[in-house]
């Protein structure tokens, strides 16, 4: 009795296993009739029928063998002329990394201008945050305590933290993939991203009282009260060159592309330097009463400065003919940071505003709770000094990344704007 029971419920077993293993046609659902039987050519022709460049993006993704398919039959090149026959006669060559570059921004551009934000909110530091750097999906956030403290933008978690030498306060930052860089007023300080702080100071006093940097793996330059800026090699630790700016502090710092140093003053101008002569090329200033330049900004292939100034007014030159493109005053109130990003307008510290929506909270590393808001579009000839205060806090600092905006306030939360399409 037991062995016939066996036998039968072997025997009821084993038949859907062989049709599972068929590979032939019939009515089952088997392994034969999944994504991973069908022949290259049928692929090929399922693929060629979407009609969407991130769609087979995906599918590139998915496996080795889909991604050869999708690139050896030239299927993102086909879609391209698809959609514009007129490239067809054209001497440019297909780029499909460039091509995806620039559907990226200008995805990234509309979504900026059109699309629903949510904001998310959370304290960061025991005291005060007021400045922010966003790179490569990372944000980091400090000055006004002794710790830097680096975040994931997507998630908002907590990543690592970064003490500044005792006795010393941070004026200015920036990092990359593998380190930061901080400046106190008379150091320059470099932090491995995931190994121990390097400290050099200025070799025989050479500069003192700094006030902003700006970096670019291997150098630093470094903008000082006197209305000099001092360039120093992070590998050698040695100032290679120094450049004499303005006849005024020197309040605000840019690194262009094609080796330029732009730095902005107290009295309102804006100096080119040639990076490696220390020529100076130019000099910008503003058709307005002279004002504190606060930040620079500068666009990576156009040619453009951005500013932004005490008195609220945004600035843009063309750095080929040294001439004001358009100066507006876009806020009543001191524009304490702007950033710029390819396709994109500059974003400024003083058109960000958010009104609380309240969400569930998560815990994570040093922060108590994430508190998530809807941000509120207003009109673009709205007085902002006639919003109540409660609804526009002071931003102090201003990062913008891909479809993302990173603000400080001068206070001890930092908030994630997450723009969705």
């Amino acid at each position: 009795m037991e062995a016939s029971s066996s036998r039968s419920r072997s025997r009821s077993g084993g038949l859907p296993s062989k049709r599972r293993s068929s590979g032939g046609g019939g009515g089952g659902s088997g392994y034969g009739r999944t994504a991973q039987s069908l022949i290259d050519d049928t692929l090929r022709s399922i693929f060629s029928r979407l009609d969407d460049h991130f769609d087979l993006a995906h599918c590139s993704a998915v496996c080795k063998s889909w991604n050869t398919i999708i690139s050896t039959g030239h299927l993102m090149r086909d879609l391209y002329y698809k959609r514009n026959p007129q490239a067809r006669s054209s001497s440019i060559t297909f780029s499909t990394k460039s091509y995806f570059e620039a559907l990226a921004v200008n995805g990234h551009a509309s979504t900026l201008t059109s699309g629903s934000v949510e904001v998310h909110q959370w304290i960061g530091h025991p005291m005060r945050a007021t400045l922010c750097r966003m790179k490569s999906g990372s944000v980091l956030t400090g000055k006004g305590d002794k710790v830097l403290r680096l975040w994931s933008a997507e998630n908002c978690k907590y990543m690592n933290e970064y003490n500044v030498p005792d006795s010393k306060m941070l004026v200015d930052f920036d990092f990359d993939e593998n380190k930061i860089v901080g400046l106190t007023s008379s150091q320059v300080c470099i932090w491995k991203r995931s190994g121990p702080r390097s400290i050099f100071q200025s070799c025989g006093g050479t500069f003192s009282h700094g006030l902003c940097m700006s970096y670019a793996d291997p150098e630093v330059v470094i903008g000082c009260e006197d209305g000099r800026a001092f360039v120093y090699d992070m590998y050698s630790r040695s100032c290679s060159s120094i450049h004499r700016l303005h006849p005024s502090p020197v309040t605000c710092l840019a690194l262009t592309d094609d080796q330029l140093i732009i730095g902005g003053s107290t009295f309102g101008s804006v100096a080119i330097a040639d990076h490696t002569s220390g020529e100076r090329l130019g000099l910008l200033k503003s058709a307005f009463t002279p004002t504190v330049i606060r930040c620079l900004s500068s666009s990576a292939n156009s040619h453009l400065i951005f500013a932004g100034s005490s008195s609220g007014y945004a600035h843009c030159w063309d750095l080929r003919t040294l001439r004001p493109l358009w100066e507006t005053r876009v806020s009543p109130n001191v524009i304490y940071s702007a950033h710029h990003f390819p396709g994109q307008p500059t974003q400024s510290s003083s058109r960000l505003q958010a009104e609380k929506k309240h969400g569930r909270p998560a815990e994570s590393g040093p922060r108590k709770q994430v508190e998530k808001k809807n941000a509120r579009e207003i009109a673009p000839d709205a007085r902002l000094d006639n919003i109540p205060t409660n609804l526009r806090p002071q931003i102090t600092g201003l990062s913008v990344g891909m479809r993302k905006i990173v603000t400080t306030h001068g206070e001890n939360y930092i908030r994630v704007w997450k723009f969705r399409s």
